[in-house]
């Protein structure tokens, strides 16, 4: 669900494109993140805690701490509450503290 009217705000959403997260295809808007765009079509859970496996959520949604960690493109350890989200991205839940490619 994505806000459509607010009383102060404005919105500047950009182009829509299509993402995909764990092979399903996305919608989303260019001038949005990825964990706004993930919020948007439902996917609450973002990951696990390393320790104990319990879900998580987007929690401070500015960076600061490392609970929305996904692999984006192939690179692990990607903040996703402060990366926009791109046309064909391929955004995968990361299990553990993410695998680094030695391509």
């Amino acid at each position: 669900m994505r806000l459509s009217e607010h009383p102060i705000l404005d919105f500047d959403r950009g182009e829509r494109i299509t993402f995909y997260y764990n092979g399903q295809e996305i919608e989303g808007y260019t001038e949005e993140t990825i964990a706004a765009a993930l919020h948007a079509a439902g996917i609450r859970r973002l990951g696990h805690s390393h320790e104990l496996g319990r879900p998580r959520g987007l929690f401070c949604a500015i960076g600061n701490c490392s609970s929305c960690f996904m692999t984006v493109d192939g690179e692990p350890n990607v903040r996703v509450c402060v990366t926009k989200v791109q046309a064909g991205m391929r955004v995968e839940e990361q299990e553990g503290k993410g695998v680094i490619r030695n391509d």
